[in-house]
């Protein structure tokens, strides 16, 4: 196996972690000019530029009447699908649901004995898009982000959530994306993708509308797009390739650690692929897994890029060492495979989602675990978090004064005021103050 094999303390192992605590990209200027030129098209032009690009790129025949699917389409989509299919649709759902339903956020209130009052007030935005990529032409429909993505959105409140995914060449959305999305309460899903969609997600066209927040993966022009039009509206994250750390002992098996490095690798050729043990041995039997898994793989020809061109298996003299490396690096997925992993969690500060134990592939938490599989990638799990509920609302401050309790402010706030240079503010106290009540 062709895949980058150091030790830590080497110069060249010094020279990887380097590389991989600043591994943060905001993509190429080609592509930012050609998603600056689509965004602006679709500003200005509308469906008419969403059908151009659609079209040329996705589905020949695609009409402005066409985009949204009917509801003809979602019948004929719920005759195509196998009961085995919706039987673990609706599991999945349901372990993502019982999670994000903890995270549900409550207003608040509380008084003080002058009758000042403060609070916060929870509210969801008004509407939400989904973006779902087509998975090779919707062969490889990605149910799982239309779950992970639209469940939150629907615990929040969200009153208004669409769904955008391009078409195949005959103008098509796979059944099962069309019964994921009615799983999880989306009637509105619209033909259309890569970075035209975002575009009118973001400003609306005549027959797409404009939403508060957009969610969900995408190739490097998706990613391009959201940065653009971050600000106007709300987006997930700035998201990268998939990745994977796998910290592991003696104990571990390497036969199981390949088949994780394996399962993010054929992500995409720039998926990272990431082993640190404190076992030569382990190191060993794991690049010889990786040739004998690799094999057997549909997506062989892409994990084999993935793994010799960012993969890396890295020898560490403690486990000690491995955490902190491990922090430095602040990974999307970090497997702890080591004996006791429970006793290592309290040390890891940066990861975005933390996989404990030999028996907890990565793949039960992109399924079916609970937890979200939207990530910080890039080493941004230092400052953020995985999407949930929260991600779609928004909070509002609550403040109420009485005149007893501006009385025993006025000073303080006027204090202030004029230290900043601001006497308006200062006068805005002032004339409730010298107004006496009768």
């Amino acid at each position: 196996m062709n895949i980058r094999f150091e030790e830590s303390g080497s110069p060249a192992g010094r020279e990887l972690l380097h590389k991989l605590r600043d591994r943060f990209s905001s993509g190429n200027r080609d592509c930012r000019d050609v998603v600056t030129e689509i965004i602006h098209r679709v500003r200005t032009e509308g469906d008419a530029a969403v059908v151009e690009y659609t079209r040329k790129f996705d589905a020949p025949d695609m009409t402005a009447q066409l985009l949204r699917v009917t509801d003809e389409e979602f019948t004929e989509a719920a005759g195509l699908v196998y009961d085995d299919f919706m039987e673990t649709l609706h599991f999945a759902a349901g372990r993502i649901r019982g999670f994000h339903e903890r995270e549900m956020e409550d207003s608040w209130i509380t008084t003080r004995e002058d009758g000042t009052v403060t609070g916060r007030l929870v509210r969801p935005v008004d509407s939400a898009g989904l973006y779902v990529p087509g998975g090779q032409g919707g062969s490889t429909p990605l149910v799982s982000s239309v779950l992970m993505n639209g469940i939150p959105a629907v615990i929040a409140g969200v009153d208004r959530r669409v769904m955008v995914t391009p078409p195949n060449r005959e103008g098509k959305i796979s059944p099962a994306l069309l019964m994921a999305a009615r799983e999880v309460g989306i009637d509105e899903v619209y033909k259309a993708g890569s970075a035209w969609a975002i575009a009118a997600l973001a400003f609306g066209t005549e027959t797409i509308p404009r939403v508060d927040v957009i969610v969900g993966p995408g190739n490097q022009f998706v990613a391009e797009a959201k940065q653009q039009v971050m600000g106007r509206v709300r987006i997930d994250m700035l998201a990268g390739p998939s990745e994977v750390l796998i910290i592991a002992d003696a104990t571990a098996t390497p036969a199981f650690i390949a088949a994780d490095m394996l399962a993010q690798a054929e992500h995409d050729p720039q998926a990272l692929a990431l082993l640190i043990t404190i076992s030569r041995t382990v190191a060993e039997q794991t690049i010889t897994e990786l040739d004998r898994q690799l094999e057997a793989l549909a997506r062989k020809d892409i994990a084999r890029t993935a793994l010799a061109e960012r993969g890396a298996v890295l020898l560490v003299e403690t486990l000690d060492e491995a955490i902190d490396m491990a922090n430095q690096i602040a990974i999307e997925h970090l497997e702890l495979q080591v004996e006791d992993p429970w006793q290592w969690l309290p040390k890891i500060r940066h990861a975005g989602a933390i996989f404990l134990g030999s028996y907890t592939p990565e793949a039960a938490g992109d399924y079916v675990a609970g937890p979200n599989h939207v990530l910080p990638t890039m080493g941004m799990a230092r400052i953020s978090s995985a999407l949930g509920v929260e991600t779609f609302l928004k909070k509002s401050s609550i403040i109420s004064y009485s005149r007893q309790a501006l009385l025993a402010d006025a000073d303080h706030i006027r204090r202030l005021a004029a230290l900043e240079g601001l006497t308006g503010h200062g006068n805005s106290v002032t004339v409730r103050v010298e107004n006496r009540e009768d």
